[in-house]
């Protein structure tokens, strides 16, 4: 079974879809208590990183996640989460991955030309693990994002948009994705596929 982490952040309905296509069983809570039965979990995510964090930490989920030793990925806002800080609302996060969350406008050099925030498909590269098994090196992957999160010795799989980020990142039972897998057509489904596979 797999557990959608519900702290009101949500982008839930997309990942609810990809996940039925896949004819995955899942249940979505914001109770620590129901989510620690669970064998995975997804924590999705869309809005402002200070107030998703106070979200979790009301809900007891911050100590939840950091404490679980299920494999959990974040999606988007979920990734970010997992961070160390955000620029976002200047907010501690949850302290799992070894790098920061920055604004593309407070990294990228004056007159890139480049929008902000950056919508749409580009591709991943330098893939590692096995959630990126029978990916290709150089697919296209969906975004939609203001802020980014540096490069460590955490990253998966790179991106560029001005300036190398993290397009997804790796530690132990945890694992995030910057773009939206569940938006990505079969390459982001194979994605979530190899994460439900993962012992």
């Amino acid at each position: 079974m797999t557990g959608i982490i519900d702290y009101e952040a949500g982008n839930i309905r997309s990942v609810e879809n990809a996940l039925k296509r896949l004819g995955a069983e899942y249940i979505l809570s914001g109770d620590p208590a129901v989510l620690s039965g669970c064998d995975r979990l997804l924590l999705p995510g869309v809005g402002e990183a200070g107030w998703a964090m106070s979200r979790l930490d009301e809900n007891g989920l911050s100590d939840f996640i950091r404490n679980t030793d299920r494999p959990l990925l974040g999606i988007c806002l979920g990734m970010q989460l997992l961070c160390s800080r955000s620029e976002e609302g200047d907010v501690e996060c949850l302290g799992i991955f070894g790098t920061q969350v920055r604004h593309f406008r407070s990294a990228l050099r004056h007159g890139s030309g480049l929008k902000v925030p950056q919508v749409g498909w580009n591709s991943i590269g330098g893939l590692k693990t096995g959630l990126f098994s029978g990916v290709d090196d150089g697919a296209y992957m969906y975004f939609v994002h203001s802020y980014f999160a540096g490069i460590c010795e955490d990253t998966v799989a790179v991106t560029e948009y001005g300036l190398q980020f993290s397009s997804a990142l790796r530690r132990g039972n945890f694992m995030g994705c910057q773009f939206h897998p569940e938006k990505s057509g079969d390459a982001g489904e194979r994605i979530l596929a190899n994460f439900l596979k993962l012992p």
